[in-house]
């Protein structure tokens, strides 16, 4: 069994290694933009239905925001800029300071009444983006 300054120890390792992967993971968005390279993935939902899912756009949106540009990011996903990413930032934010503290580490909960407000906000906003 490990002590708990394993556990941190640990904890603190993983999070730093997800740190530098996300960190790489942006670094190659900013220098090859989806727009001119086409290594990404697509959609299968898209490419098979011919239907934007909640997802699509979002790898341009973020390269947009990396460029300067948050007119565009909002033409690719709306969602993701607005809702997705802002909700990540701060539950990484809080996860952050939890690793940091004295305290033995535990991930941040998510209320069982957010989740299901977060599942209507998807569902109405991939209704509404392929209607039109």
């Amino acid at each position: 069994m490990r002590s708990a300054s394993q556990r941190r120890r640990h904890t603190l390792y993983g999070l730093a290694a997800s740190l530098v992967v996300a960190g790489l993971a942006l670094v190659v968005l900013w220098r090859f933009p989806p727009e001119l390279y086409g290594f990404y993935p697509r959609c299968p939902v898209h490419e098979y239905l011919h239907l934007e899912c909640p997802g699509c756009g979002t790898t341009r949106a973020i390269s947009a925001l990396l460029h300067g540009d948050p007119a565009a990011a909002l033409r690719c996903n709306a969602l993701a800029i607005l809702f997705v990413l802002p909700v990540a930032a701060g539950y990484c934010a809080v996860a952050l300071r939890r690793a940091l503290a004295a305290t033995p580490f535990q991930w941040p909960v998510v209320p069982v009444p957010a989740v299901y407000a977060a599942v209507a906000v998807v569902a109405v906003f991939t209704v509404v983006r392929n209607l039109g």
